[in-house]
């Protein structure tokens, strides 16, 4: 039997991600595209200050890992690009307002565009479908933010090792565990609606 079969109770085809249950065409995919961009604008601007550190807490992360999981891959991957781009260019539409890529929390930008791709790609392979999986996907993508966040804030501010993960990793992760709790309900319910 071919992979690529639709399955008999819903048209939906292994591989997919939701962005494709669309009408394909290049308007769809490019609105697309534009639409995560923005998304992941607008939720930055849910930003509250932490104490101590110069990275605030955003509703940007869950955003960029929710618009690679459901764009897939190429497309999660050019939202983020244009995100990071235009906000380099001067749109004030990073966490607070902010823009360009001096800031110390540049580096988890550079993070939730890695993190985007790779989360599309989990989700070609079906990792949005159950909970678990989802759960495994969006803590996967927030390491991959930290990963490159971190040493980012490490180098921008002059912080050492361990004043960056204090400053950038832990008052975060409460966060970031709710977060991944929000998109465990969300994207498999999305999938079992589509089922029906």
């Amino acid at each position: 039997m071919s992979t690529a079969a639709a399955t008999p109770r819903t048209g939906i085809r292994p591989g997919e991600v939701l962005a494709d249950l669309l009408p394909a065409s290049r308007v769809r995919d490019t609105a697309l595209v534009l639409g995560g961009a923005a998304l992941t604008g607008l939720a930055a601007q849910i930003s509250l200050p932490v104490p101590g550190s110069p990275v605030p807490v955003t509703g940007q992360t869950f955003a960029a890992l929710l618009v690679g999981t459901a764009l897939g891959t190429r497309r999660g991957f050019l939202s983020l690009a244009v995100y990071a781009l235009v906000g380099m260019a001067g749109v004030p539409w990073f966490a607070g307002g902010g823009s360009g890529s001096a800031a110390p929390s540049f580096g988890y930008i550079l993070g939730m565009l890695l993190a985007a791709t790779v989360v599309g790609a989990l989700a070609r392979r079906g990792a949005d479908r159950s909970v678990l999986r989802t759960a495994g996907t969006m803590l996967l993508g927030e390491a991959i933010i930290y990963a490159i966040g971190v040493p980012y804030l490490a180098l921008a501010t002059g912080m050492s090792a361990s004043a960056a993960i204090a400053a950038g990793l832990t008052p975060f992760l409460i966060g970031d565990a709710l977060k991944a709790a929000l998109a465990m309900g969300v994207l498999p319910t999305a999938w079992k609606f589509l089922n029906r």
